[in-house]
C-alpha cells in the first residue's frame, strides 16, 4: 500500500508543480485532456488545488501504512481504520471527479485514470486488512 501510495503522490505532486509553472511540460500523451482537467473550475475545491489534496492524501496514506506496518502495530486494528478513514473518502472524490471529466469535460486524464484505479485498488487492499485486524482481534 505505501510503494502504490507513495507513486500516486509523487504524480500528484508533479500535477501540482505543473500547475504552478514549475515543473516543466505536462507528460500527458497526445490528447491533451490532463491539460483541459487541470485547468478546469474541477481541478480546485474549496480554494485548494485537486492535485495538491492528492498529494497530501496519498502522503498521509503512505505514513499512516509504514507506521501500521512496524513493529507491534502491524496486527493492530488502529492503523487499518485510518487507512480506511483516508481512502474511502477519497474514493468518493475521485468518482465526483471521474464524473466531471468523462461526462461534463468531456476528456480523458491518463495521470487521473493511473490515480482513480490505484484509489480503488488501495480501498479493497483496505478492506482486505479491516478484514484481517477484525479476525485477528476475535482470536
Amino acid at each position: 500500500m505505501a510503494v502504490m501510495a507513495l507513486a500516486n503522490a509523487f504524480v500528484a505532486t508533479y500535477l501540482h508543480l505543473w500547475k504552478l509553472g514549475k515543473a516543466g511540460a505536462l507528460a500527458c500523451g497526445g490528447t491533451g485532456g490532463c491539460a483541459a482537467v487541470q485547468f478546469s473550475s474541477w481541478s480546485w475545491f474549496l480554494g485548494v488545488d485537486v492535485a495538491l489534496i492528492g498529494a497530501i492524501g496519498y502522503t498521509l496514506i503512505v505514513i499512516v501504512a509504514l507506521v501500521g506496518a512496524t513493529g507491534d502495530r502491524a496486527d493492530r486494528r488502529g492503523p487499518a481504520l485510518a487507512l480506511a478513514a483516508l481512502i474511502y473518502p477519497a474514493i468518493l472524490f475521485t468518482l465526483r471527479l471521474k464524473y466531471a471529466e468523462f461526462f461534463i469535460l468531456k476528456t480523458f486524464c491518463p495521470w487521473c485514470a493511473i490515480s482513480a484505479v490505484s484509489i480503488t485498488i488501495l480501498g479493497v487492499l483496505a478492506a482486505l486488512e479491516l478484514r484481517r485486524t477484525r479476525l485477528l482481534a476475535r482470536g
